[in-house]
């Protein structure tokens, strides 16, 4: 018998990938939200809905470098900062978007 290792459904595990310069050269970043499909699609999420006038408001939020590095997304969720003035910035995966602890054999 295999024992399936997942993490538990109250863990808070992620995956962090830095790219460019990372965080070391901006103050302000641009974040996007993204959700991973179970049928392997990843689609940007609307975070506020639509704004007073009834339009769709915009997915991205400028933040500052501390409220990026307390960022921490959901399961399926992937998020995305990049800097202002410079390439550099951070990824976020969730549990379930990077496919790490899915049973890729499955049985017919």
């Amino acid at each position: 018998m295999d024992a399936l290792t997942l993490p538990r459904a109250d863990s808070t595990t992620y995956l962090i990938h830095l790219f460019g310069t990372g965080l070391d050269a901006d103050d302000r970043f641009v974040v996007e939200r993204f959700r991973s499909l179970a049928d392997g699609d990843i689609v940007p999420v609307d975070a506020r809905g639509r704004d007073a006038k009834g339009r769709r408001a915009r997915r991205r939020t400028v933040v500052s470098l501390k409220a990026v590095e307390k960022l921490r997304p959901a399961r399926d969720e992937i998020i995305v900062a990049t800097g202002l003035s410079r390439s550099g910035g951070l990824q976020a995966w969730g549990s379930r978007a990077t496919g790490l602890f899915v049973e890729r054999r499955q049985r017919r």
